[in-house]
């Protein structure tokens, strides 16, 4: 087999895997490079090369800024001072997408995402909408925002390294901002005039606390609870006589799990049901039916006796969080890290924007988007939170923690940039050393410098370079551009730059952007050497494609923070994600010719 057929053997399963298997990207992409070494496609001696590529250090320094950044408080100043008072729901809409943008330019697209979130669930409980009537343009415009910057998103670093690799340097930190602005603005306009109104309403209307739709939980049945000896569908029929929506979704009866939950099938004392209720009517419905938490949670919920040096009084509460797409707790179970030993925590429910795959609470391994709703006192809640990379869905306080830290912090951030921009240092050197200025400053803690990092996209990057530059050493980018260019008879550069577009948008929305730029750069730089056209144009199409994820919950991290916080399921992005990638297309397409000129 030739080496064209290998390599693309390798890539067309990596890329089956990315959309199909359950494994996180980060592990496809090592097996991905190890399969590349044992068939000889990337030398052994340079198999780990990318993890040095300064894509990805800059990437890790953007990271680490980005979390100094929120922890100082200069994100929420900005936030606090531009969020106008007592605005409309569109003004609102209008200032939070706008401000997303202009903050996912200079930091993570995430770290943006998760400052603003609780701000627009706010703005919509106070103004009778969805959450995800704003979570979603919110998202979408987040996403936009990081298109104007070199450091605003991993693809524009990836797009601008392989630049320099064929000897025509790097992008420089603002070359992206005149289509990035342009593009970004019309996204803003049209998810704030239109777009809103295309975003399904899938939750009812908030009060005082967020609502975020179904919640499956379990209750013991008791030796007094009235449901004993009743069908599944007589206890259902009792909840909905009390004005209850509810369900019971599976009956473990002992150590067996009787599913499905069948309507005839008979309650009896000790069962254990997972029913999925709403979250205001979860007391209600344990108090009616006499039902309790499991004895294992009870235990777990209990805290260790008070010490001399901490006998305050606790304030319990309820409390919901939704689980980062970075968070440590994927895959891990509230048992696997003793939510209840260690922080004193009960996890009372789970929701999963209505899928009903959990089985039991407390061996449920966790996933991105999960909602939890935790019974507890607030400085444990607060402790969890910020170790396991949750955050809470109610409204922050925005007041600066350290004023003079915050203004260090954003003098430190406006130097990286100057120096970065000017070409003093490049992007990976400058934003290293605003790391380190950040430790020794103290503006970021020692011990939180490493879980600032999203290092599954660090592994992911680091593991994809060395297999992209496969596609180049190999030929194989250059023997597809021409296949494809003779296969549709295609060789309008214009058109062909569109179809670049709409392919790399396609490959974005169901896989990692950043893998997707790194597979895209070799054979944009092949078609447009086969045109004998800019070189450039064809580079920045593919930063624009690969940073528009806007179809699915999966192609960006953004997308899957809101997927349970907005009660979306995986087919509702489409509804404004389509119009949203047509209308990039359309108004991308013409900026980068006007700037980046086929001629030029």
């Amino acid at each position: 087999m030739s080496e064209h057929l290998l390599v693309i053997t390798v890539l067309a399963s990596t890329i089956l895997l990315f959309f199909f298997s359950s494994w996180r990207h980060d592990v496809i992409a090592i097996i991905a490079l190890l399969t590349c070494v044992l068939l000889g496609l990337v030398p052994d001696a340079q198999a780990f090369q990318g993890f040095s590529h300064p894509a990805v250090i800059t990437v890790a320094g953007v990271l680490i800024v980005s979390a100094g950044l929120q922890s100082s408080g200069v994100l929420n100043l900005l936030a606090n001072r531009l969020m106008p008072r007592k605005a409309g729901p569109l003004i609102s809409l209008a200032v939070l997408c706008l401000i997303g943008a202009f903050l996912s330019a200079f930091m993570n697209n995430v770290g943006a995402m998760a400052l603003l979130m609780p701000l627009a669930i706010s703005v919509a409980g106070k103004s009778d909408m969805a959450p995800g009537k704003l979570l979603m343009p919110l998202s979408f415009c987040t996403i936009l925002g990081g298109m104007i910057t070199l450091i605003g998103t991993p693809p524009n670093l990836i797009v601008s390294g392989f630049r320099d690799e064929i000897g025509r340097g790097h992008f420089q930190l603002f070359d992206f901002a005149p289509v990035g602005i342009v593009v970004a603005l019309a996204g803003v306009a049209f998810v704030v005039l239109l777009g809103w109104r295309l975003v399904p309403r899938r939750t009812a209307k908030l009060g005082s606390d967020f609502e975020s739709g179904s919640y499956l939980t379990e209750a013991v049945v008791s030796k007094e609870s009235p449901s004993i000896g009743m069908s599944l569908t007589e206890l259902e029929s009792v909840l909905e006589q009390e004005g209850i929506d509810g369900q019971v979704v599976a009956l473990h009866r002992g150590d067996i799990k009787l599913s499905p939950a069948l309507p005839w099938r008979k309650v009896a004392q000790n069962d254990t049901l997972l029913l999925e209720l709403e979250p205001q009517d979860l007391s209600t419905a344990l108090s009616l039916l006499k039902m309790e938490l499991p004895s294992s949670a009870i235990e777990e919920s209990k805290r260790p006796p008070a010490t001399e040096e901490d006998d305050r009084p606790r304030e319990t509460t309820f409390q919901e969080y939704v689980v980062m797409p970075n968070s440590i707790l994927l895959g891990r179970s509230a048992m696997d890290i003793g939510l209840g030993n260690r922080f004193g925590l009960t996890l009372m429910a789970i929701s999963r924007h209505g899928q009903h795959t959990i089985h039991r609470l407390k061996t449920t391994p966790f996933r991105a988007g999960d909602l939890l709703l935790l019974q507890g006192d607030t400085d444990a809640q607060a402790a969890f939170a910020g170790g396991y990379g949750c955050l809470p869905l109610a409204q922050r306080d925005l007041a600066l923690n350290d004023t003079g830290k915050a203004l260090l912090a954003l003098i430190i951030l406006i130097g990286v940039l100057l120096i970065s921009g000017t070409g003093l240092m490049t992007s990976a050197s400058a934003f290293v050393l605003g790391v380190v200025l950040f430790l020794l400053l103290g503006i970021t803690p020692l011990s939180q410098l490493y879980n600032a990092i999203d290092w599954p996209v660090i592994v992911l990057l680091g593991a994809m370079m060395p297999v992209a530059g496969a596609m180049s050493s190999t030929g194989t980018a250059s023997w597809i551009a021409q296949s494809s260019l003779g296969l549709f008879d295609i060789q309008q550069p214009e058109v062909v730059l569109a179809v670049l577009i709409v392919l790399t948008m396609t490959l974005s929305d169901f896989m990692n952007n950043a893998a997707t730029a790194a597979l895209m750069c070799p054979i944009a730089v092949s078609l447009a050497a086969q045109l004998g056209v800019n070189t450039d144009t064809f580079l920045m199409a593919v930063a624009v494609g690969a940073s528009c994820s806007f179809l699915t919950p999966i192609g960006h991290q953004n997308n899957t923070l809101i997927l349970g916080p907005g009660g979306f399921r995986f087919g509702d992005y489409w509804r404004l994600g389509l119009p949203m990638e047509l209308l990039v297309l359309v108004v991308s397409l013409p900026m980068l010719l006007l700037i980046w000129p086929l001629q030029g």
